[in-house]
């Protein structure tokens, strides 16, 4: 990994449904670090769903709760962190993200990001209208903060949770 990285931090980011969680919960199994992933943090310590958070605080009151739970996972060292889809979006957490720890971009197609979460209802920024145009907007307006966040960008992989996870380690000079 990164001799900048003294923690020995690893965070995965990318687009809702690139496998951040499962293939980050498979490296740090590998690896033997604690896993984490912010939004089932974020979950845990309000004691409600994320879609809950999203009716009564808004997207704004999400945005600020999950800032406070990355600034708290980012301070801590040798972990694996899946963070949620939208983490970027806040200059603050990008910093956090590239300074605290090497920083993985799993990027997928928005055709692949769509065909994993169109079902999914606990996707509170897609349940409107026209869901599929709402993907390849946040898409196109995320694309470029993953990019400028990452240490690596790597394409999210269609095989096996395991290969995915090989390919990481591989990528991060790990496997």
């Amino acid at each position: 990994m990164d001799q900048h990285n003294a923690s020995g931090n690893l965070f995965l980011i990318g687009f809702m449904g690139a496998g951040k969680t499962t293939i980050g919960r498979t490296v740090a199994h590998l690896l033997g670090r604690p896993f984490f992933d912010t939004d089932h943090e974020i979950e845990a310590r309000c004691g409600v769903r994320i879609t809950t958070i999203f009716e009564l605080e808004g997207e704004d009151g999400f945005r600020r709760r999950e800032t406070r739970v990355l600034d708290d996972l980012t301070r801590r060292s040798g972990i694996v962190l899946a963070t949620g889809g939208g983490a970027v979006l806040r200059p603050e957490n990008r910093d956090m993200l590239r300074t605290r720890g090497h920083v993985v971009y799993l990027d997928a197609t928005v055709q692949d990001l769509w065909r994993r979460t169109r079902r999914n209802r606990n996707r509170p920024l897609l349940q409107v209208e026209n869901p599929r145009a709402r993907l390849e907007a946040l898409f196109n307006e995320r694309d470029p903060l993953y990019r400028q966040t990452a240490h690596v960008i790597m394409p999210a992989h269609s095989g096996s949770v395991a290969q995915a996870a090989a390919s990481v380690l591989v990528q991060l000079g790990l496997g």
